[in-house]
């Protein structure tokens, strides 16, 4: 057990005999987070100066600091698979194993017990993804080395990437989009990438070359192997898809592409190729201004990805003319008359309306009081992710659609009533809507109630451990910005 003394409090010092439960529920947490935050603010700058042998030293004081570990189990047990085991079968839900854990955490002669082999739903297809699920202990160890090494990922980054990144989104994207294509001079051909398999294909030895943390802990994470039908399987490529980590290796695997193409196809002069770069994990875009330039960077980037074992998928990466448009994130880009709409995809209505209607569906003998209950989350998330670009129409016709659902449940419930008397029960009417579907206690949103908001765009070059005052007045103006008619 490796614990950094000169990270404890003199108030954690005198919990030092007191019971392990105890000891958990006094933590001061604004206290640990402020001194993790403290050595992610060090390492960041040891990055821009470039010395190296700095951040290596800082690597470790933070990932033997007593109030990371502590930091790093809080995270795990906040995470939401905090009640899936892994193979070993441990869960930490008492305030003196999370401590005890806490206290275990040490890089010293670590290995990384299997993964366990799961298969989950993707979303909106019949196919399924495999998930690894890692022990509690060792979600642990990498969000620990995480806490370490996502600075040094943030301040090396491509500029446009905003996949799991800190104070960084879908709209982030959906934002520089517009930005790229917007104006009447912009690019009009669209290379749509996507990477096959990124996750599971991403080669170890490129990850143990490159990536700036300690050998033999990254060799654990990256050579567990996972069981699936009581079987140990070797893992030869790919991150641990699952764990903490995993998404921050996967960024850091592509981060490059940008720098790349500024430097092949630079913004000099009036005849510049109008080439624009923007990525989501592995979705990225990639504006030109003809088919061409488009074709040699897909060839560009096979050969960029081919070294980290990558490879884009022949079926997802597109190359379309902008007036064609095409769908990323789960929207839809394209320009009329020279304008640029964004709206929601088409298959993004109709996973929303299948999700519903197979809410309704299973909800066939509930209170009226229940099943507003269940849809309300549903309409809230996506009129939210949406409400940024050109949705109004669509949110109207899809109030239609789920009315006509509610009333196929009403009346099914009561097949011998009148349409009067099924309307009287289930709908009220207000001051200003005459059909409102609701209860005494409850009442069904609508998704053209939501109010169609901007989104703020973000400054690329700001670092959010070093500009943390800049994200945190950006995240007001985002609660309190104002409504913009389209």
């Amino acid at each position: 057990m490796n614990v950094s003394h000169s990270t404890i409090s003199t108030k954690d010092k005198s919990l030092t005999n007191t019971h392990p439960r105890q000891k958990w529920r006094n933590i001061d947490w604004p206290l640990v987070e402020k001194s993790v935050n403290k050595l992610q603010v060090r390492i960041t700058k040891a990055v821009q100066q470039n010395k190296w042998h700095l951040v290596n030293r800082l690597e470790y004081l933070l990932t033997h600091s007593y109030y990371a570990k502590l930091l790093a189990v809080r995270k795990v047990i906040q995470n939401k698979g905090k009640r899936t085991a892994g193979i070993d079968g441990k869960k930490w839900l008492t305030p003196e194993s999370k401590m005890l854990a806490a206290l275990s955490l040490t890089g010293n002669r670590y290995k990384a017990q299997p993964l366990k082999r799961v298969f989950i739903n993707k979303p909106g297809k019949k196919k399924k993804r495999p998930l690894g699920i890692p022990t509690m202990y060792d979600r642990a160890m990498q969000c620990l080395y995480a806490l370490a090494l996502e600075p040094i990922a943030e301040t090396i980054s491509d500029s446009r990437s905003f996949g799991f990144r800190k104070f960084r989104s879908t709209k982030d994207s959906c934002q520089q989009i517009f930005l790229c294509l917007s104006q009447k001079s912009s690019a009009q051909w669209i290379l749509e990438g996507d990477i096959k398999g990124c996750f599971d294909n991403i080669n170890h030895q490129w990850l143990l070359d490159n990536i700036p943390m300690e050998k033999s802990i990254l060799t654990q994470f990256l050579k567990a192997g996972f069981v699936y039908k009581r079987h140990l399987n070797p893992t030869k490529a790919g991150t641990p898809q699952g764990g903490l980590i995993s998404p921050l290796l996967a960024n850091m695997a592509l981060d490059g592409i940008e720098k790349l193409l500024s430097t092949r196809y630079p913004k000099r002069g009036r005849k510049h190729c109008k080439v624009n770069f923007v990525r989501y994990c592995d979705d990225f875009v990639v504006t030109a201004d003809s088919e061409g330039t488009a074709k040699e960077i897909k060839d560009l980037l096979k050969t960029f990805l081919n070294e980290r074992g990558l490879e884009l998928s022949d079926d997802k990466t597109l190359i379309t003319h902008i007036v064609d448009g095409f769908d990323f994130l789960g929207w839809n880009f394209h320009k009329t008359r020279g304008k640029l709409l964004i709206k929601p995809s088409k298959e993004s209505i109709q996973r929303f309306v299948n999700k519903v209607s197979q809410t309704i569906k299973i909800g066939k003998s509930w209170s009226q009081e229940l099943l507003i209950s269940k849809i309300n989350p549903i309409i809230r998330g996506w009129t939210n992710y949406h409400r940024s670009v050109v949705s109004s129409e669509i949110f109207h016709k899809l109030d239609n659609i789920l009315w006509e659902m509610l009333w196929k449940w009403a009346k099914r419930r009561h097949p011998n009533k009148s349409k009067r008397w099924i309307a009287k029960k289930y709908w009220k009417q207000s001051n200003t809507r005459r059909w409102n579907f609701q209860t005494k206690n409850n009442r069904l949103l609508l998704l053209s109630d939501t109010k169609i908001k901007r989104h703020i765009s973000l400054k690329l070059q700001m670092n959010p451990f070093l500009d943390n005052d800049y994200f945190n007045e950006r995240q007001n103006k985002l609660r309190f910005r104002k409504v913009v008619p389209y």
